[in-house]
């Protein structure tokens, strides 16, 4: 198993996946001296959910000046909120910028990862063979990069090609076709209103409404642009405002959960406004709290479902023929083309890697009851393991970016403890007991424990995924790790 390459030195950190999280502390790292460190990544080529998320339409709903490293600041963006070929850009300039082309070793996709303890070092197996040793071991796959694909009685039967969003198939013209989509989530709801102009018929299967308020969009005009070109700081300035507007948000989310209430009837009268239909309109109002599942924006959706070709139907689907969609009530929705807009396995964090810690431990075994990690990012059993993104760190309120930016400090800090003449550190299991109840605690009081399902959740209701507070104090409590919550062996 271990004997397919020749021994080369051991690295000092192997990171797995080259998206936003595994470029960014490969851009540190570099601007620490630090060369010893290689990334594996499981595709053809770099850029996690903006190489995979390629349908029309697709861009992102946190504005581009707040979806950026901070420290590779990008002044042309040309739009509020940029599409995904110009975050896609970003990604590989980052990576031509800071030269990491070498680093990083595509169609590698991690079997398992093991921790050899006699050795302290994490030996990593591919799923070609190849093999890699490391002092520390980075998880940087992200919450969304797995699709899921529903459990609906005969898709295999479906006649006319199938596909879901994130692994769209741009080789099939939908032009004059009648086109069936499942699932009316984030993504969705961008492609939708981008494929419905071509379509013959578009029929939209909905399980639950979301609630999809008017996203704030515009092109930067040339004088904007310039300005930011010739002084960074107004670009600067304009990161720091759309941050704390975002995260005014939060006091909505877990502060004072009631005053999405209010936020409610102003959805309601946006919904009344743009959708005139009594009967679409009852179809599409939310019968749950805002803000308990993912809050959407979009300035075209609403329209694009009013068009005379498209269909909601919000009965349940019992199975899918050869030629459409069979619906509880037993009607048959006919169809050329089925998408699917069913989102991603967002709990299921490493999987489906298979990774062993200490003893033996099986980390699939120690998150049987849902994934936890202490501060998002050490695992007890696991040592010299830390996770990017990990449980716990995704938000409602605000930019992702800006959390993975409060943990970049916090690994690297544990890196250089390694070089300290530590050879391991563990997170203690009290301490991350008391740090996950401590999280738990906090989401009880939110708007997501309002009562409705998510992926926020995994399915026995643990909420793995979210952030209980502001993101401030997030980076707070990743400002320096506090050695005496790991036991760090020497």
């Amino acid at each position: 198993m271990h004997n397919k390459t020749p021994h080369q030195p051991p690295l000092q950190v192997l990171i797995i996946g080259a998206g936003f999280a595994g470029l960014g502390l490969a851009m540190r790292l570099r601007q620490q001296g630090q060369e010893h460190f290689l990334i594996l990544e499981k595709a053809g080529e770099p850029g996690g959910t903006w190489r995979d998320n390629s349908y029309p339409g697709a861009a992102c709903d946190v504005p581009s000046h707040l979806y950026s490293f901070s420290f590779e600041p990008k002044t042309d963006w040309s739009r509020r909120y940029a599409p995904q070929p110009e975050i896609f850009a970003y990604v590989r300039q980052c990576i031509d910028n800071h030269g990491l082309q070498p680093k990083i070793r595509c169609n590698s996709e991690v079997a398992e990862a093991w921790f050899d303890e006699e050795a302290a070092l994490w030996r990593v197996t591919t799923t070609d063979g190849a093999s890699f040793s490391a002092r520390a071991l980075v998880s940087a796959c992200g919450q969304l990069n797995r699709p899921l694909y529903p459990h609906i009685p005969g898709v295999e039967r479906f006649a006319g090609a199938s596909f879901h969003s994130a692994r769209w198939r741009h080789d099939i013209d939908l032009t004059g076709k009648r086109v069936a989509v499942i699932g009316t989530g984030a993504s969705a709801i961008q492609f939708v209103p981008a494929i419905v102009p071509k379509v013959k018929q578009l029929t939209l299967f909905q399980r639950t409404p979301a609630y999809v308020l008017a996203k704030p969009d515009r092109a930067y005009s040339r004088f904007e642009l310039a300005l930011m070109q010739r002084w960074p700081w107004m670009q600067k300035l304009d990161r720091g405002l759309q941050y704390l507007y975002h995260e005014a948000r939060g006091v909505a989310f877990f502060v004072l959960p009631g005053l999405m209430k209010l936020m409610r009837g102003s959805f309601l009268r946006y919904l009344a406004r743009q959708v005139s239909d009594a009967g679409l309109r009852a179809k599409l109002t939310p019968d749950y709290p805002m803000g308990c599942k993912r809050i959407l924006i979009s300035n075209d959706y609403y329209p694009a479902l009013a068009q005379p070709q498209v269909a909601v139907v919000s009965e349940a689907i019992r199975e899918v023929s050869e030629h459409g969609v069979i619906t509880a009530d037993g009607r048959e929705h006919a169809a050329d083309v089925l998408i699917y807009g069913t989102g991603f396995t967002a709990s299921d964090f490493l999987a489906p890697m298979q990774i062993r810690g200490l003893g033996g431990l099986e980390l699939n075994q120690a998150w049987k009851d849902g994934a936890e990690a202490y501060k998002g990012i050490s695992v007890n059993g696991f040592p010299n393991l830390f996770i990017l993104y990990g449980p716990n760190t995704n938000l409602g309120h605000n930019s992702i970016i800006y959390m993975l930016e409060s943990q970049f400090p916090y690994v690297l800090a544990c890196l250089d403890k390694l070089e300290q003449g530590v050879r391991y550190l563990d997170v203690r299991k009290p301490v991350q007991d008391a740090w996950n109840q401590r999280v738990q605690h906090a989401i009880e009081h939110s708007v997501w424990e309002q009562g409705c399902n998510s992926w926020y959740k995994n399915a026995a209701g643990k909420h793995t995924n979210n952030w209980s507070g502001f993101t401030f104090s997030y980076r707070r409590h990743t400002r320096h790790p506090d050695w005496s919550a790991y036991d760090l062996v020497r």
